[in-house]
């Protein structure tokens, strides 16, 4: 099933544009209002998941939410490549969302490249062809300059019920038939109301995992089984897990993926991706940062449904297929480069990621 219309979105060089330099530099500038997308109606809802009642049909004063403004380099090389080897590069396209908006971003890649749309999430991947040099390296570098909006639980977005197929389909490291949520949860103790659910879902997770990262081990695959059974991961781990119960019970969840920018203001390095998850309730989409609420407990009431403003979205969904299509099977998820030689995934890279705030 695809929900979304094919879009191709192809910036040539070579004779159209005059280029004769093989690095292709180029800039697209969006013009949208800084509050365009902040200033859009939206429907409230209260997320106070402890409140007696029927709390999806409860409504709020819509409060001031906050912005960020700032510079986004996602740049670095593809590296340890043969000389003289052909490579293949996917690299993910960040786009406007429901919390964000893309004013402009300038690109700088060797040779012509082609942004296209992936049909089944819709995400937008730049792909180009490059011959490694001498050092058997490939250097890439986008930079964005944007604006993120926090979100609140009065302002969530709207539900497409015809993407529901799409958002409770099992993927191959989130199982939907593994019976993950009893040993969670009891089935019996599930509260009716939808908001209510998704909370002792989240805290269920949040008490059963803890965030942690040991050496050699086999966090980071977004694998929910194994999430489930070792009790501890990264970010990815514990949305996956959340998604997997989710998607059990028939209720639309989905992964998203980017990176997290430091609260302080300033710039600074960014070292790594960082992802969240959101999940339906009375027919809006409610964001949800276990990871996050599991370093700092402080703020596990704001995670449920709340996200800061200090992070930017690349892509969500799992188990994609490129455009073109690559070879060597479905991608787990796109945040860092992806890369084929031969038809072969090829995965040594070096990241340079950098933030700037205006």
């Amino acid at each position: 099933m695809s929900f979304l219309k094919p879009l191709l979105i192809i910036a040539t060089c070579g004779f159209f544009a005059g280029c004769n330099d093989a690095s292709r530099t180029d800039t697209t500038t969006h013009n949208i209002s800084p509050t365009s997308a902040a200033d859009t109606a939206a429907t409230t809802v209260a997320i106070d998941a402890n409140t007696s009642g029927n709390t999806d049909n409860n409504a709020t004063t819509t409060p001031a939410i906050k912005s960020r403004h700032f510079t986004f380099t996602y740049s670095g090389a593809l590296t340890g490549i043969k000389p003289g080897a052909t490579v293949s590069v996917w690299l993910p396209i960040a786009t406007d969302t429901y919390e964000q908006s893309i004013f402009n971003k300038q690109i700088d890649v060797p040779g012509e490249y082609a942004i296209n749309r992936e049909l089944r999430f819709g995400n937008h991947i730049l792909y180009f062809q490059a011959t490694a040099g001498k050092k058997g390296e490939i250097p890439f570098k986008i930079t964005y300059e944007l604006e993120r909006r926090e979100h609140l639980p009065a302002l969530a977005e709207d539900f497409n019920e015809s993407q529901t197929e799409l958002f409770i389909s099992a993927s191959h490291f989130v199982p939907t038939s593994a019976n993950l949520l009893d040993q969670l949860i009891n089935r019996d103790e599930l509260d009716k109301n939808s908001l209510r659910r998704g909370r002792q879902l989240y805290d269920a997770i949040n008490t059963h995992m803890k965030y942690k990262k040991p050496a050699g081990g086999q966090w980071g695959r977004g694998d929910s089984a194994w999430a489930c059974d070792s009790q501890h991961g990264n970010c990815t781990d514990f949305h996956s897990l959340f998604i997997s119960i989710c998607r059990e019970q028939n209720i639309p969840a989905r992964f998203e993926i980017g990176f997290p920018i430091a609260d302080e203001r300033g710039r600074g390095a960014v070292s790594g991706y960082h992802c969240w998850a959101k999940f339906v309730a009375n027919k809006k989409w409610i964001p949800v940062d276990i990871s996050e609420a599991n370093k700092d407990p402080s703020k596990t009431d704001y995670y449920f449904g709340g996200l800061t403003e200090n992070r930017i979205t690349f892509t969500i969904g799992r188990d994609l297929e490129l455009v073109p299509k690559q070879q060597a099977g479905p991608v787990n998820f796109l945040v860092y480069p992806y890369a084929e030689v031969d038809g072969k995934q090829h995965s040594s890279f070096r990241k340079d990621f950098q933030f700037s705030d205006l």
